[in-house]
């Protein structure tokens, strides 16, 4: 399974683990892959406390940070977090807040406890993605990614001045072109299938065009990929590794609640859809009666981003606490290979028996 990128990071295997949970990041480096924090969910003070935490426990193995710099998106600039919400509330159309007070009202969900409030993820604002850019920066990191678009040339300069890889996501071959163009190091070529923010091209499809694009810039596949056949199937593909995120989240070391590690065990791989209605771009999560509220050509529609998480904010933690099965649960369609909760190591050595049997079964059908 080793390529050019495991030589590049120092890393046993080309498996990159894209995960919210610091304890998933740290278990898939030291079990010879690359851990990747996402940071979108954390303030930077919060960041700055899990990147702490992860340098203390790696074990001195290579990990990275995901952030998330839209590159259209609603412009709101503030001193503040509290500055951001209160901007970004005041820009959010009645209509659409009594859309969300309707839907409560027909789920039967109670109101939070008093002194509850969650404002959503402001990590989407060009401010709040700076500063987690800045704290990354100050810790050993050894790649940051940018799951929407490139990063700003200055902070590829500044990652490339410090000896850090960058990433960009990509669900085009034209928008991998366009990252290489900008200095980006490596493309993760997500496909349709994948969890969270995702194109409409598959996997299958979109590998191969995103490798013949951007060669000799290096490629990891994303999007449906849970095992080592389809980890053999990536580098068939052209890539050098893969990128993956769904899988991690019913393992034993995720953050998961456990009505979501629920939801992922009962859940087959046609029970996702793309929506809007989380963070305002299409986004692939577990479907739901909240999901196709969203849809209904007679409400108003999801907002932009970051206007609809903070709108929805305070309804997701009202579902998570009363409705779980109505709750946001991003996650792709390889939700439906995951059957049982695994510790972050037992997964890893799967994955790799699973590859080497699988390359062993093909050189031998190729003999034959």
């Amino acid at each position: 399974m080793r390529t050019a990128l495991c030589d590049m990071f120092g890393i046993e295997y080309p498996i990159f683990a894209f995960t919210h949970c610091r304890d998933v990041a740290v278990a898939v480096s030291r079990a010879g892959g690359m851990g990747v924090l996402g940071a979108v969910g954390f303030s930077p003070e919060q960041l700055e406390t899990e990147l702490n935490w992860i340098d203390e426990h790696v074990d001195g193995k290579p990990y990275g940070v995901d952030t998330v710099m839209p590159q259209k998106a609603v412009d709101v600039h503030g001193s503040s977090p509290e500055d951001l919400i209160g901007q970004i509330k005041s820009m959010i159309p009645e209509r659409h807040q009594q859309f969300v007070d309707e839907l409560m009202d027909r789920f039967g969900v109670p109101p939070l406890p008093e002194g509850e409030d969650p404002h959503g993820v402001i990590g989407w604002a060009e401010d709040v993605a700076r500063s987690h850019v800045e704290v990354a920066f100050a810790h050993p990191i050894k790649l940051i990614a940018n799951a929407l678009g490139s990063p700003p040339r200055d902070v590829i300069d500044q990652a490339h001045q410090q000896g850090i890889k960058v990433a960009a996501l990509a669900g085009k071959s034209q928008h991998a072109q366009r990252h290489v163009n900008n200095g980006v190091d490596i493309i993760v070529a997500q496909g349709y299938e994948a969890g969270g923010h995702t194109g409409e091209v598959a996997t299958m499809v979109l590998v191969p065009e995103v490798v013949d694009a951007v060669a000799p810039t290096p490629v990891l596949a994303a999007g449906g990929i849970g095992s080592g056949r389809q980890i053999a199937a990536a580098l068939a593909l052209g890539a050098q590794g893969v990128w993956m995120g769904s899988l991690w989240l019913a393992t034993a070391e995720s953050s998961s609640s456990p009505a979501q590690m629920a939801r992922y065990l009962e859940a087959s791989s046609s029970d996702t859809v793309r929506s809007r209605c989380y963070t305002g771009k299409p986004a692939r999560m577990l479907r739901s009666e909240w999901t196709d509220a969203w849809e209904d050509p007679n409400g108003p529609g999801p907002l932009g981003m970051p206007l609809q998480n903070i709108l929805t904010a305070g309804a997701n933690a009202r579902l998570m606490r009363s409705r779980p099965e109505l709750f946001v649960t991003p996650v792709g369609q390889i939700v439906g290979a995951i059957k049982k909760v695994e510790p972050v190591r037992d997964v890893m050595f799967r994955l790799v028996e699973e590859y080497i049997a699988t390359v062993e079964r093909l050189e031998q059908g190729l003999d034959g």
